[in-house]
C-alpha cells in the first residue's frame, strides 16, 4: 500500500474516531427516535479501472486463449474478478499469446501466456506453456493475496508476478472486464 493511501485511510480513521468519541456520549443521552427500517441497496462493484486503457484487437488464438483462461478460474471455483484479473495480466505479459522461448528478445526463461520462469519454480517449460495449468498456477498465487478480490487488479497482479512494471496491468483492465463479460457464459 502506497503511503499517501495509507496515511489517508489513517486520517479517515482516526476522524471517524474522533466523532464516535464526541457524539457518542451525546448519542446516549438523546431521546429515542421513532424509527422505521428503510432498505438500502448496496452494490457490490469491482474497482474502477485505473489510468489510461490499453486495448488490442484479438485473433482467434488469442480468443482461445481468453476462454482457457475463463475455463480454468470457474474450474478452480473463482469469481469473474479473478478471470479478470488473470487475462489483464496476460495481455500485459504476452498479449494473450502462448509465447515460446524467444532467443535473443526473451526475458531471461520466461515462457506462456503469464511469462513465468521454471527457474522461479511455476513449472517446465511443457507446464507453464499449458494454458490451463500456466492460469492455474498463477490462480494459486492469487489465492495466496490477502484480500486480493478487492485490491486494485495492478496491485494484486503484481504480488503474483512480481514484475519489473508493476503498474503496468492497471492498463489492460478494461479490455479484461469486457472479455470475461463477453466469454465467462459462452
Amino acid at each position: 500500500m502506497n503511503t499517501i493511501f495509507r496515511k489517508s485511510m489513517l486520517s479517515v480513521a482516526g476522524l471517524a474516531f474522533a466523532g464516535g468519541v464526541f457524539a457518542g456520549p451525546i448519542a446516549a443521552h438523546a431521546n429515542p427516535v421513532d424509527a422505521k427500517p428503510v432498505a438500502v441497496a448496496v452494490q457490490s462493484a469491482a474497482p474502477k479501472p485505473q489510468g489510461e486503457q490499453s486495448h488490442i484487437t484479438l485473433n482467434d488464438e488469442q480468443t482461445a486463449n481468453v476462454k482457457a483462461i475463463i475455463a480454468a478460474t470457474k474450474k478452480a471455483g473463482l469469481p469473474e474478478r479473478a478471470a479478470v484479473i488473470s487475462i489483464a495480466t496476460s495481455l500485459q505479459e504476452s498479449k494473450l499469446e502462448n509465447l515460446g522461448h524467444l532467443g535473443d528478445m526473451n526475458d531471461h526463461d520466461s515462457l506462456g501466456l503469464f511469462q513465468q520462469r521454471p527457474s522461479s519454480g511455476w513449472g517446465t517449460p511443457e507446464q507453464i506453456t499449458n494454458p490451463e495449468y500456466s492460469t492455474t498456477a498463477f490462480l494459486k498465487g492469487l489465492k495466496q493475496v490477502d484480500g486480493w478480490q478487492d485490491m486494485p487488479l495492478t496491485d494484486a497482479a503484481q504480488t503474483v508476478q512480481v514484475s519489473a512494471y508493476p503498474d503496468a496491468y492497471a492498463q489492460w483492465e478494461q479490455q479484461a472486464t469486457d472479455l470475461v463479460a463477453q466469454h465467462w457464459n459462452s
